[in-house]
């Protein structure tokens, strides 16, 4: 597909339009949103889009294409509504990144069917055209937390979503969720939520968390 850029501000990383010629020479803008990391926040968003009368063409997590170029005025309204929320319209370059970030692990985390990789390290730098150290220590800088102990958290909460949905048994979980055996998952699951998966599994109020919380 031919994209041609057409940049709205000084900096095209905040907000972006494009050119698709598929789309009768349309263009559209892309907008960068904090904290939308799961389908509710997909759907409040869509939600607020549909009152403002503006058209998605995409919305995926934290990043949406819209058909009109919208107005300050606009803009500054969409951000209110979504700050009601817990969702940010974002502008700081450094923000987007870290928010990219946050999202593309989540996608590999939480929404894949496939076998978690194990080389995030590339699957990052690929997905977000950076070099994996730039990341890692902007990741580091701003989150007060590493790439790697992100997954890890992450991980642990998507076990907990499978132990809960009970279709699959530990080494099937542990399988899927990329471990070399159902002993170092176990491990890890321990040493972060402080229980055993088994234990966990027989409680009888079992907690998760939020994705939009977790390593927040």
């Amino acid at each position: 597909m031919f994209v041609i850029y057409k940049s709205h501000i000084s900096n095209p990383l905040f907000y972006t339009s494009f050119l698709r010629p598929h789309l009768s020479n349309s263009y559209y803008m892309k907008l960068f949103i904090k904290y939308m990391v799961s389908l509710r926040c997909k759907m409040v968003v869509k939600e607020e889009l549909k009152k403002m009368g503006l058209h998605y063409i995409v919305v995926d997590l934290g990043e949406i294409d819209i058909m009109e170029n919208i107005s300050i005025e606009q803009r500054s309204q969409l951000k209110s509504e979504l700050l009601k929320s817990g969702l940010e319209l974002m502008d700081d370059k450094k923000a987007i990144l870290i928010e990219k970030i946050t999202n593309a692990i989540v996608q590999m985390v939480h929404y894949s069917d496939e076998t978690l990789i194990t080389n995030y390290s590339d699957y990052l730098s690929e997905k977000l055209n950076f070099e994996y150290n730039y990341l890692s220590n902007m990741f580091s800088e701003v989150k007060g937390i590493t790439i790697q102990q992100f997954i890890i958290i992450h991980k642990v909460e998507r076990i907990k979503e499978l132990i809960i949905y009970d279709e699959l048994n530990m080494t099937e979980i542990a399988w899927k969720m990329n471990y070399s055996s159902v002993a170092h998952l176990s491990n890890q699951f321990k040493k972060i939520t402080g229980l055993s998966p088994t234990h966990f599994k027989n409680l009888k109020n079992k907690r998760r968390s939020p994705i939009e919380d977790i390593g927040n």
